[in-house]
């Protein structure tokens, strides 16, 4: 494909197969087609071809050989550009060199020796011919399809210019007053100039040999960080084998990796597959999938992604998910669909670009009768019409969408965001209401020890010590709690004997000879060990923050209070700030009681009125909520993280879910974060309005570039030359403007 029709054409001759629809994209030269069940590629296929070009099936990318650990760099070098790169490279270079001495002997009248038309002519020829050849190779395939082309236009409007400036030459004076016959060698200097257009059709096809590989050199920019990565994984793995009874390490290929394998992964090795971890604790830097540039410890039991880089000490995963179901893999895949989509906006330049070519055609035959019917002469009418063929470019139109896609959803994509789709930029410009589920958005997701208040003389390290060893055998969220903070900061927990647990209420048990309680007041109450004033002042004090008060007593006397809650997550107020500097009402949503709700919102910076905070909603009312919220003319974002918040998400006009929540509130959510960190939620919103203005402004451009400059050429006020490094600049425009996203930069973190 050359240009926009061709996607066009070759879109409109597969969606009229029954039953099937098809996505051509013009910037990722790939289409996406939707066919009934027993249709075979092959059709397809042929489809194209018969059509006039070519298509195959996509593979699966081969794994390049690598050293293991290899990180790959996501910029193009000079040797990484494919044949086809090469070759329009130097077919560029060869046209330029010739091009140019024709130019200047016909812009500079003192450089005009005798016969210097011919030395133009021989130049020039090249250029015309084997310069020009996939153009009017291309438009002679269309011609033959009876369709017509970007190429189709190029292809006529060099080859009359070529035509006229031979006849000129060949036939002197004929319909061209005041030029002597060429084969006179006294043709003066200036004799015949105006009347020739060697240096408009080589340099014409120079600039638009310049704009093609330049648009080409971009694109493939463009497409970088999609590539970069489906680059990222490991390339080998060291699987462990028994071999005799005995473990060995064999180091393989990591196509040979199946799920349940165990493998090591060495300090500076990437881990080769998602899996989780059986041997071993360590650092895991996963910057180049999320975009959070501290390494995150993990130890046995932890999940590990592959792609992930082992910063640390000797790993043993087993492998979890192999192929296409790793997480790098869906990533990729979410960038991709997402990348041969079409936005709302581009559908208007689809339909314009269909019939554009004809219908500039038509114009250049209205602009040549036109002239010659007023008596403007032959080469004014020639001029104008060869100007009106090459001027215009419907390629701007076809890259303005597909190019900004393409280095929006890369940039996201190394950012930890996944945009599902171009439709997806549509919403983040209208929405103006963020509904927020606490648990797991806002907040970590689990109970975390906040605070320790003793009675006098009692340590706060024995506190700890006791509860979390008592603690340590059960196995409620808030136990774990207290366990987790004891171990951090005491260390090694003693042995807890005769455990109880009163279901509801709390625990008790013996601990280095001390009878503890640990548990609700009414636990210590019902053991006639009532809490002091203070610690009794405490536990009503935290309950109206909405935290959780446990009690902790040994040896008959009430010691301490431990204050548990779902943490707020450190990024979250700076989250909801950036949210709001978009313009956006954050509203908070959750199943805690009010008090809780609202002690979270304040701490994050969220109004705590009924508007702001709906609180005691169960997991089934959520959809309801956001249905209301529409229902009163708001535009709805929802940011979510479990099961129970898909429906919520799918209804929004905007579904945002956290990547580190579950498989089926990502599948229904139109963007996917990957950090578990909500101010990516403001990226991705801020990331998509960056992009969709990208589009929307290279739309404008590109029609305005038409709008204005087919008139003027048709009025004889354009030079053919200049029109086509107009037109070959117009198409670089909107492809360079589209790179400007690959500088987007995250305010958070």
């Amino acid at each position: 494909m050359t240009c926009a029709s061709c996607a066009n054409r070759i879109e409109r001759k597969l969606n009229k197969l029954d039953g099937v629809t098809a996505t051509v994209n013009y910037a990722t030269e790939k289409a996406k087609v939707s066919a009934p069940e027993g249709f075979s590629p092959d059709d397809l296929v042929a489809t194209v071809e018969a059509a006039g070009y070519h298509a195959r099936l996509p593979e699966p990318p081969a794994a390049p050989e690598s050293t293991r650990g290899d990180i790959v760099d996501s910029t193009d070098k000079a040797g990484d550009e494919p044949d086809e790169l090469i070759a329009a490279r130097q077919r560029l270079l060869v046209s330029a060199v010739l091009s140019v001495p024709v130019v200047a002997l016909a812009m500079v009248p003192a450089w005009q020796f005798t016969s210097w038309q011919w030395i133009s002519l021989t130049l020039a020829a090249p250029v015309i011919v084997w310069g020009a050849w996939p153009f009017h190779r291309a438009a002679w395939a269309n011609l033959r399809h009876g369709a017509a082309t970007m190429d189709t236009l190029i292809s006529l409007g060099t080859l009359a210019a070529f035509g006229w400036s031979l006849y000129a030459l060949l036939f002197g004076t004929a319909g061209m007053p005041g030029m002597t016959h060429p084969f006179e060698l006294t043709i003066s200097p200036s004799d015949g100039a105006g009347n020739i257009y060697l240096e408009v059709a080589a340099g014409v096809t120079t600039f638009i040999l310049a704009g093609r590989y330049f648009e080409a050199r971009s694109k493939r920019r463009a497409g970088a960080a999609l590539r970069a990565l489906l680059e990222l994984g490991a390339k080998d793995v060291a699987i462990l084998r028994e071999r005799n009874g005995t473990t060995v390490e064999e180091r393989a290929p990591v196509a040979q990796l199946a799920v349940g394998d165990r493998f090591v992964v060495r300090p500076g090795e990437k881990i080769a597959t998602d899996g989780t971890v059986v041997e071993g604790s360590s650092a895991v830097d996963a910057s180049m999938l999320t975009g959070e540039s501290v390494p995150v410890e993990v130890g046995v039991g932890d999940h590990v992604v592959g792609a992930t880089v082992n910063a640390g000490g000797r790993l043993v995963v087993q492998a979890g998910r192999v192929g296409s179901d790793t997480q790098l893999a869906q990533m990729a895949k979410l960038v991709e669909d997402a990348q041969t989509g079409k936005a709302q906006v581009q559908r208007l330049a689809d339909r314009i670009s269909g019939v554009f070519v004809p219908i500039v055609i038509a114009l250049a035959a209205v602009t040549l009768g036109f002239w010659l019917g007023t008596g403007a002469g032959a080469a004014a009418a020639f001029t104008a019409a060869v100007a009106v063929l090459i001027i215009a470019c419907p390629c701007a139109l076809g890259l303005a969408t597909p190019t900004a896609l393409l280095v929006g959803t890369g940039r996201g994509a190394q950012l930890g965001i996944l945009i599902k789709g171009p439709e997806v930029l549509e919403s983040t410009r209208r929405v103006d209401t963020v509904v927020l589920d606490k648990t797991g958005t806002v907040t970590t997701g689990r109970m975390t020890l906040l605070g320790v208040h003793t009675t006098e003389d009692v340590d706060e390290q024995e506190v700890l010590r006791l509860a979390g060893a008592l603690e340590n055998a059960s196995e409620h969220p808030i136990a774990q709690a207290v366990t987790r903070a004891a171990q951090d900061r005491v260390g090694a927990l003693p042995v807890v004997a005769e455990f109880t647990n009163h279901e509801g209420l709390g625990v008790q048990g013996v601990v280095d000879g001390h009878a503890v309680l640990v548990g609700r007041p009414r636990l210590l109450q019902d053991w006639s060990q009532p809490l002091t004033d203070g610690l009794a002042e405490t536990v009503r004090t935290e309950a109206a923050r909405g935290r959780t008060a446990i009690a902790v007593a040994w040896d008959g006397q009430p010691r301490a209070v431990l204050v548990v809650a779902d943490a707020v997550k450190d990024t979250s107020a700076e989250a909801i700030a950036q949210l709001t500097g978009l313009g956006l009402t954050p509203v908070l949503l959750t199943g805690d009681n009010r008090a809780a709700a609202e002690a979270v919102a304040r701490e994050v910076g969220i109004d705590p009125g009924p508007d702001s905070v709906i609180a005691e909603v169960l997991p089934a009312d959520k959809l309801a909520v956001i249905e209301d919220l529409q229902a009163r003319g708001r535009v709805v974002a929802m940011v979510g993280d479990g099961v129970n918040d898909a429906a919520a998400l799918a209804r929004a006009d905007l579904g945002l879910a956290m990547g580190t929540g579950t498989d089926v509130a990502i599948e229904a959510a139109d963007i996917t974060l990957v950090r578990g960190d909500l101010r990516t939620a403001a990226e991705a919103i801020r990331l998509s309005r960056r992009t969709l203005g990208t589009i929307k402004g290279n739309l404008f451009w590109a029609f305005a570039y038409n709008v204005a400059a087919l008139p003027l050429a048709a009025a004889g006020l354009l030079n053919p030359m200049l029109a086509g490094a107009a037109m070959a600049f117009s198409s670089v425009f909107v492809v360079g403007n589209s790179l400007r996203l690959r500088k987007f930069k995250p305010s958070a973190g």
